[in-house]
C-alpha cells in the first residue's frame, strides 16, 4: 500500500511536518510495510515558508524586522529557484499566534515589520516574492507596509501619523513620492480570503474579533478603514473595496493587489504547484490531509480541498484526519472525502487538548488504518 500524507499545521499544536510524522508512525504501527510519503503543507499562513522551503530544497534566511506592536524581532523567509524567489509569511512578522490572546492589542498593531523582510529580499536580489498572508495580527489596511516602502500619512493638520490601525480614520494627506517602485518584481500573493476590505463580511468584521477587537473597537476599524480607502481613493484613483481578497491579512491584500500590482493566487494551489506531490498521488493507495479544524470554512481554499481536488483528478480515495470538526464539517462529505475525523476522544481542556494532540492523532491513525488495512489485504 502506498498513502500519501498531506496535512496542514495544527495551528499552535503541531507543525505540518509534526503532524506528517504522527500519522506516518499510526501508519505504520498497522503495516510496517506500507509506503509513506509525507509533505510539509501550507497554504499562505503558518508554515509557508517551511513547507516552499522543504519541497523546492531551498533555504532559510534569517532577518532583523518589528512585529505587529513595532518590537524588534528575529524573522526568517525562504529563498528558492536559486535565488530568484523569496517566500515571506506573515505568519511569522506580525503573526497572531507570536502574542496571547490578553496581549493583543490591534488598534496599536501595523504591517511594518512585512515591508522590512520584503526590502531584504529585494536587496538580495529576489525578483520575485511570494507573501503568504495568512495569520496576521493586524487589522490596519496595510499603512505600516505602505509606510516602509516610502509613503506618508498626515491628519487635517498636516501633522505625521504613525502607520497604526487607530490612526487610520485621521488620514487627510499621504504623500506617494517616496513610494518605492516595485514593477521589476513579481509579486504574489497567495491567500484562500475572498473577503473584501469593508462591509458585514468584510477584514474587520469576519476577521477582527480573533484579533482582539471589541465591538466598539470593530465600529471603529471600520469607519477607519473606511476613511482609508476613500483617501487611497483620491490620491491613487483605486477603490480597494473593489478587490476580492483585499480583506486579506486586515486589508493587507488589497494593498498587495491594488497599489503594489501583486496577483492573488490560491496558497495551496500555488505550493502544490511548485512540488511533485500531483505525480506521487497518481499511483498512491490512499491520501490522508487535515488542519486544527475543520468545518464549512475548510471548503474554501484550505489545505485538505486543495489535496482533495488532486485525489479527486485521479480517482484516489482521500480522507481528512483533523484536530476538531465544526459547524458544517458533514459538507465535506458531499464534496467527495470518504472520511472525516477528528483526534478529539472525550471532553478535556484546550490545554489538555493541545498536550495530548500528538498522541491522540498517532491512535486516531491506527484505528483508522487498522480498518483501511483490513479491507486492503481482503
Amino acid at each position: 500500500m502506498k498513502v500519501i500524507v498531506a496535512c496542514d499545521s495544527y495551528k499552535g499544536c503541531m507543525t505540518s511536518k509534526q503532524v506528517a510524522k504522527q500519522i506516518t508512525a499510526g501508519i505504520h504501527e498497522v503495516n510496517a510495510s506500507c509506503e509513506v510519503l509525507s509533505y510539509v503543507i501550507g497554504d499562505g499562513g503558518e508554515g509557508t515558508v517551511q513547507a516552499f522551503k522543504e519541497t523546492m530544497h531551498g533555504e532559510n534566511v534569517g532577518v532583523a524586522t518589528t512585529d505587529a506592536y513595532g518590537r524588534k524581532i528575529q524573522s526568517e523567509y525562504a529563498i528558492i529557484e536559486d535565488g530568484k524567489t523569496a517566500v515571506i509569511e506573515v505568519a511569522n512578522i506580525i503573526g497572531l499566534s507570536m502574542h496571547p490572546r490578553e496581549k493583543r492589542a490591534p488598534l496599536y498593531a501595523g504591517s511594518y515589520g512585512v515591508g522590512t523582510v520584503m526590502l531584504d529580499a529585494i536587496e538580495k536580489g529576489c525578483k520575485k516574492i511570494i507573501v503568504g498572508l495568512g495569520g496576521s495580527a493586524t487589522n490596519d489596511c496595510g499603512i505600516g507596509l505602505l509606510q516602509c516602502l516610502g509613503a506618508r500619512f498626515y491628519d487635517a493638520n498636516h501633522q505625521y501619523l504613525s502607520p497604526q490601525a487607530v490612526n487610520l480614520d485621521k488620514v487627510r494627506y499621504i504623500d506617494f513620492h517616496r513610494l518605492k517602485e516595485l514593477q521589476d518584481i513579481e509579486l504574489i500573493a497567495a491567500c484562500d480570503v475572498k473577503n473584501h476590505v469593508l462591509g458585514e463580511q468584510g477584514a474587520t468584521y469576519v476577521f477582527g474579533r480573533q484579533k482582539g477587537l471589541t465591538q466598539a473597537q470593530l465600529h471603529k476599524i471600520e469607519h477607519g478603514m473606511e476613511n482609508f480607502c476613500y483617501q487611497i481613493k483620491r490620491y491613487k484613483k483605486i477603490d480597494l473595496n473593489s478587490l476580492e481578497g483585499g480583506g486579506a491579512a486586515g486589508g493587507l491584500g488589497a494593498i498587495f493587489i491594488g497599489l503594489l500590482g501583486a496577483r492573488m493566487e490560491s496558497g495551496i494551489d500555488l505550493l502544490l504547484s511548485y512540488g511533485d506531490i500531483e505525480k506521487q498521488i497518481q499511483d498512491c493507495d490512499l491520501v490522508i490531509t487535515g488542519e486544527g479544524q475543520s468545518d464549512a470554512q475548510t471548503l474554501f481554499g484550505k489545505v485538505p480541498m486543495g489535496i482533495l481536488q488532486v485525489a479527486k483528478r485521479y480517482h484516489k480515495p482521500c480522507i481528512c484526519i483533523s484536530g476538531a470538526l465544526g459547524i458544517g464539517y458533514q459538507k465535506l462529505y458531499d464534496v467527495g472525502f470518504i472520511g472525516v475525523f477528528s483526534i478529539a476522544d472525550r471532553a478535556m481542556s484546550f490545554l489538555q487538548a493541545l498536550e495530548q494532540a500528538p498522541e491522540k492523532l498517532k491512535n486516531a491513525t491506527v484505528a483508522i488504518m487498522r480498518t483501511i488495512d483490513y479491507f486492503y489485504r481482503s
